[in-house]
């Protein structure tokens, strides 16, 4: 399936009307047994794609909260092919679900454009986001990638200018990713009124559905996201509830689970509910 259960998913959602909720999480968060639950329990939460993200010592894109969590995973044991196994084992229970993988290029290089691309495919992954990857250097990747039916995931952001947008576009695949706020991951609230025009921009670049990320925390802000765009995506506001839990002696699934669920029912009446 691959990239083909990504088009699937986004067409399926065409015909309902609604945006998509993408819930990232952190892969081995606190640890690989608990990681798996929350994964397995993102769907039936509402969850229409599933960002895993891939943990690295150096994660310059991401804010505190994305940090921490992938120091705990480190800490706990994961690597790159335990990210895979857990993307194996939930696919052993979800055919339907995309999984798309959200990290940075090194882990990649040190196992192989080829193998990985491989790996990734036979764990039942459907694309890849690689957050320091330039687009003029994406061909290698995007030609493993591209070989396996794995679909390379582009970003863009608000300084993306028009020349530079159709750089961005031409290997994307799936979907586009707007980075709604310069800067990190969960350091600022984004702003939904200025995501319209720059969305719109990026549709007519890329011909492909646009997920906004970066600066969504809460259901409000997820549903107003959700009315100009094809997706939101939410990530800090969830690994947020693994410390939390943590710190309190409580579940972490349960905790995490109830909050995406939160961020979808906001996601799926966004539309319905528009005045």
């Amino acid at each position: 399936m691959t990239i083909e259960r990504i088009d699937a998913r986004f067409a399926a959602l065409r015909r309902e009307g609604r945006a998509a909720f993408i819930a990232y999480v952190m892969a081995g968060d606190p640890d690989a047994e608990t990681s798996l639950a929350i994964l397995s329990g993102l769907p039936a939460a509402g969850a229409d794609l599933i960002e895993l993200g891939m943990p690295f010592s150096d994660p310059m894109a991401d804010g505190p909260p994305i940090q921490r969590a992938a120091l705990r995973a480190l800490a706990g044991g994961i690597t790159t092919l335990g990210v895979l196994d857990l993307a194996a084992r939930f696919r052993e229970g979800d055919t339907a679900t995309p999984i798309v993988l959200m990290g940075y290029l090194n882990p990649i290089l040190s196992q192989g454009f080829d193998a990985f691309a491989r790996d990734a495919a036979a764990a039942g992954v459907d694309g890849l986001i690689v957050v320091d990857c330039p687009p003029e250097e994406a061909g290698p990747l995007a030609d493993a990638l591209e070989a396996r039916s794995l679909a390379l995931i582009a970003l863009a952001t608000p300084t993306t200018g028009e020349a530079r947008l159709a750089v961005v576009a031409r290997r994307a695949r799936g979907f586009l990713y707007h980075v709604s706020v310069a800067g990190v991951t969960g350091a600022r609230e984004a702003d939904a009124e200025a995501i319209a025009p720059a969305v719109a921009r990026a549709r007519r670049a890329c011909g492909l559905p646009v997920a906004v990320g970066f600066g969504i925390r809460t259901p409000d802000l997820a549903a107003q996201v959700a009315r100009v765009a094809d997706a939101a995506v939410v990530g800090s506001a969830l690994v947020d509830r693994i410390e939390a839990a943590i710190a309190q002696k409580r579940d972490p699934v349960s905790k995490l689970l109830a909050t995406a669920g939160e961020l979808a029912k906001a996601v799926r009446s966004a539309r319905v509910n528009r005045s």
